[in-house]
């Protein structure tokens, strides 16, 4: 018998609140998006253009995904975009340096993908009043709060 590598999230149950943040907010930053149509970012953040969002890509092997500019790091995003959203595609192991450059930028929201789980991260960030959702694939929320609104 195989072990999954992960313990898959629920959706049976998502709370109303989590459900309202891809209605609320628009502009995101994909951390660890991929070039790679197979890859999970990818296929994210394909669907997140063709909804509406405004998303920008960072990765720092890349110069485009997808049509967007993609920028090296967080730190290198242009001054006069202010994401709302930070979406994390990246190990577990790798997320807290990501989320301290993330609150210099203020986000609502820092989103971790399924899989990917960073307590210390998480009450980083949750200690400077962002919001911060783990284990969730945001295409699916979104999915999920246009079925139910």
């Amino acid at each position: 018998m195989v072990k999954e590598a992960c313990v898959l999230p629920d959706y049976s149950n998502i709370p109303q609140e989590i459900l309202e943040i891809p209605k609320k907010y628009k502009n995101i930053v994909i951390v660890g998006a991929s070039h790679k149509p197979e890859r999970p970012s990818y296929i994210v953040m394909e669907y997140l253009l063709k909804e509406g969002f405004k998303v920008i890509p960072v990765n720092p092997a890349r110069e485009e995904i997808l049509k967007q500019k993609v920028y090296p790091s967080l730190s290198a995003l242009p001054s006069d975009f202010h994401p709302e959203i930070v979406i994390i595609f990246r190990r577990s192991d790798k997320v807290l340096p990501i989320v301290e450059e993330a609150i210099k930028l203020k986000p609502k929201v820092i989103w971790m993908q399924e899989g990917v789980i960073n307590e210390e991260a998480k009450n980083l960030a949750e200690k400077e009043g962002i919001k911060v959702i783990m284990n969730k694939c945001f295409k699916k929320i979104h999915i999920l709060s246009k079925r139910i609104s």
